[in-house]
């Protein structure tokens, strides 16, 4: 059955240096409406990956604002995640067959799964990616319901669309990271465009001196003498890491002495290809000693993943498809140029030459990583602008005041319409859903560590 899973306190207060004060008004006026609003929230993993980490934090905020809010993950089923990983590369746009074989395995599972549901109750119900989809039609979800797609459907398999488009239009609203990758066609009414957001509180994302991220980096073989380029990701295909591999090398040439790091995790267990890939990329980077990978099986967790940010001179993300960069949000927090590829919801989050650069191949990417090196007045400039990016839009408490927005919307009945809301239009001439702007209001307050 569901497995509950356990979360760490969290409290609105001890953010309220980082956020304005309009924005923590709005959330408690929001909280106060929804006083006792039961939320359930389903995935299939509780850790490794974007959205164990949004839920490890975000759930027990909305906890501290008075929201009944539970988490639940999917038990553990290797033929299942199997199949759900290749739904997962379908819809990102590889070629595939879906079969009787896949549906059988797909939804024999969650059948068994929705009758173990009876005891649960939620006034809304938020079901997140592709692999707990079906519970809707086959479990009595009684309340609103949400499905939480983190996915870049943008080049979807038509198959794979087909087959689950009928779910997703059971649920009363269908949530995007960017409107690029919605999956479609989708009534307007129905989609909304969310984008996630970093806890800045976590132990990953918690300012780190230079001093102390070199020290850690140190005891894990990185020469704190020499410039260090990373990319953090899960060994995955979409991340592109062997692009990552050809850059430096590209690099290199030019800079001697530099370093790459690759830094991924095998703790999803929603992901069983990540073996195979890292294998691959260590054969890629054909026994470069200035090649480093890791894994969360060695030695990495939240404090090394920060220390690689927060050391490195350039943080890279080369990724085929991105629903939304999280690793990408976590580095220019920490004020790190970061070069990555113009897909996804890495365009909503860097814009080109302000706040980070955006390129193509590997041979643009080495230009601006060279470049970064070479020119401290750029790299400053750069890091200074991410860092307040994020602070602008992509925290925590905004994706709060977001979600609040969003119950409150379903459970009232009033769609919200103001210009900076979650609203989404549709485009006639093109279907695709556009978001209304969220706020970008320049913080005020003082931060030491920016």
């Amino acid at each position: 059955m569901l497995q509950r899973v356990d979360v760490s306190p969290r409290s609105l207060t001890a953010y309220k240096r980082l956020i304005e004060y309009e924005l923590l008004h709005e959330i408690n006026e929001l909280a106060a409406r929804l006083q006792g609003c039961r939320v359930v929230h389903i995935n299939a993993t509780p850790r490794g990956g974007g959205v164990a980490e949004i839920l490890g934090s975000l759930v027990p905020l909305h906890q501290s604002v008075g929201i009944d809010a539970h988490w639940y993950v999917l038990p553990p089923n290797e033929a299942f995640f199997q199949v759900t990983k290749q739904f997962h590369n379908w819809l990102q746009g590889s070629p595939g067959r879906l079969t009787a074989r896949h549906k059988r395995t797909y939804e024999d599972y969650l059948e068994q799964v929705a009758a173990q549901l009876g005891n649960l109750s939620a006034d809304v119900w938020v079901v997140h990616d592709p692999q707990p989809l079906p519970l809707i039609a086959m479990a009595p979800l009684e309340g609103r319901t949400i499905w939480r797609c983190h996915i870049d459907c943008s080049a979807s398999d038509r198959g794979i669309r087909e087959y689950l488009l009928p779910w997703i239009c059971k649920y009363d609203r269908a949530l995007f990271s960017v409107p690029a990758c919605a999956l479609g066609p989708l009534p307007a009414e129905q989609v909304r465009i969310v984008y996630p957001a970093i806890d800045p509180l976590s132990e990953k994302n918690r300012w780190l001196p230079a001093t102390r991220a070199r020290g850690i980096l140190a005891g894990l073989g990185i020469d704190p003498r020499r410039p260090l380029v990373t990319q953090v990701s899960r060994f995955d295909r979409w991340k592109n890491p062997w692009q990552a591999v050809d850059a430096y090398r590209l690099a290199r040439q030019v800079v001697p002495g530099l370093q790459l790091a690759l830094v991924g995790v095998f703790s999803a267990r929603d992901d069983p290809e990540a073996p195979r890939v890292y294998e691959d990329v260590a054969r890629h980077a054909s026994g470069d000693p200035d090649v480093h990978l890791f894994t969360d099986a060695a030695r990495v967790g939240d404090r090394e993943i920060s220390a690689f940010q927060a050391g490195s001179e350039v943080i890279l993300q080369r990724s085929v498809r991105e629903g939304f960069g999280l690793t990408v949000t976590e580095a220019m927090w920490k004020a790190r140029p970061v070069v990555a590829t113009p897909v996804g919801g890495i365009k909503v989050q860097i814009q080109d030459g302000v706040n980070g650069f955006l390129t193509e191949d590997a041979g643009g990417c080495a230009e601006r990583i060279v470049e970064l090196l070479r020119d401290r007045r750029l790299a400053r400039a750069i890091r200074t602008a991410a860092r307040a990016t994020v602070r602008a839009r992509f925290l925590l408490p905004r994706l709060l005041r977001d979600d609040l927005r969003l119950y409150d919307e379903l459970l009232s009945g009033q769609l919200t319409r103001a210009p900076d809301r979650l609203a989404a239009h549709v485009q006639p001439e093109t279907g695709h859903t556009t978001p209304a702007p969220l706020g970008t209001t320049a913080q005020r307050v003082h931060d030491p560590a920016g």
